[in-house]
């Protein structure tokens, strides 16, 4: 009898024995991956300790900042001795920002502004033509009646200062000069007197002595009265067309028909038959003295 026959053991299977050497692999993958997680953590060096800084350093760092402060200078003159570009260019700036007050206190933008209004109204029309319209034409017909003053303003103020000849202040006062002349000859004598009044002062005796304080609300307020006298004469022929036309509807019976629905083709048909937009046009600048 063989000796397997005899052995009360069971066989070992094939299956196991080839995977020995693969679980001692998984093994071995385990223990070097693992390695690096169990390793203990080097304490850091410790920081430097703060070395304190003492008044006296301190008072020699805020010297040396003073110092470079005190060193930054700027320039107002250049060195023919007139005023620089950046000032110049500054100045120029502050002047395009007050030039809209400017525009409506001493010019006849505001008469030129209130008539082609009061045209607009008196034809019934809200908003036609636009407020942008009216507001572009206003300002270039005042350029264009204005145009002798805004010349005389650029040759003895504006050029002198871009030249060096005048500072800032000198030409303030030789461009304020030709408005005078202007406010003078547009505003009426008892405004004028009201005005000098009501600041408790004497009558002055020339025009020179007349304050801007003084000389640009009694123009304004000419303006005004010229303005509204121009537009009450335009006015006129618009008022009778709808009166005319309101009492025609009446008489008819056509109580329901709103009068403005004929009026207004009408008032339209005779303001282009009369050229009505260059007869203002002309009557604004002629209504400037001196033009």
């Amino acid at each position: 009898m063989s000796r397997s026959a005899a052995d009360p053991r069971p066989a070992r299977p094939a299956s196991l024995v080839r995977l020995v050497p693969l679980i001692l692999l998984v093994g071995l993958l385990l223990t070097v991956l693992a390695g690096p997680a169990t390793a203990q953590v080097e304490p850091s060096a410790p920081a430097a300790p703060l070395v304190p800084v003492l008044p006296d350093e301190l008072t020699a760092q805020n010297a040396v900042g003073v110092e470079d402060a005190s060193s930054l200078t700027v320039t107002l003159d250049d060195a023919e001795g007139g005023l620089s570009r950046t000032v110049t260019l500054v100045l120029l700036l502050s002047v395009a920002a007050m030039a809209p007050v400017l525009l409506l206190l001493m010019t006849t933008f505001t008469r030129f502004i209130i008539v082609l209004s009061l045209v607009r109204n008196g034809l019934g029309l809200q908003t036609v033509p636009p407020a942008q319209v009216l507001l572009g034409l206003a300002i270039f017909l005042t350029l264009f009646a204005m145009g002798p003053t805004f010349s005389q303003v650029n040759e003895v103020a504006v050029q002198p200062m871009l030249a060096g000849e005048l500072d800032a202040m000198q030409a303030a006062e030789a461009g304020y000069e030709p408005f005078r002349t202007f406010m003078l000859a547009q505003t009426r004598e008892s405004d004028l007197r009201m005005f000098t009044e009501m600041a408790g002062q004497d009558a002055p005796a020339n025009a020179s002595e007349v304050g801007p304080t003084t000389l640009i609300p009694a123009f304004v307020i000419s303006e005004l009265r010229t303005a509204f006298t121009i537009g009450f004469v335009i006015f006129v022929p618009f008022l009778i067309v709808d009166l005319v036309v309101a009492a025609v509807l009446m008489s008819l019976g056509m109580v329901m028909l709103p009068p403005v629905f004929v009026s207004l083709p009408l008032k339209l048909l005779l303001f282009v038959l009369v050229d009505g937009w260059a007869l203002i046009a002309r009557s604004l600048v002629s209504s400037v003295v001196g033009i």
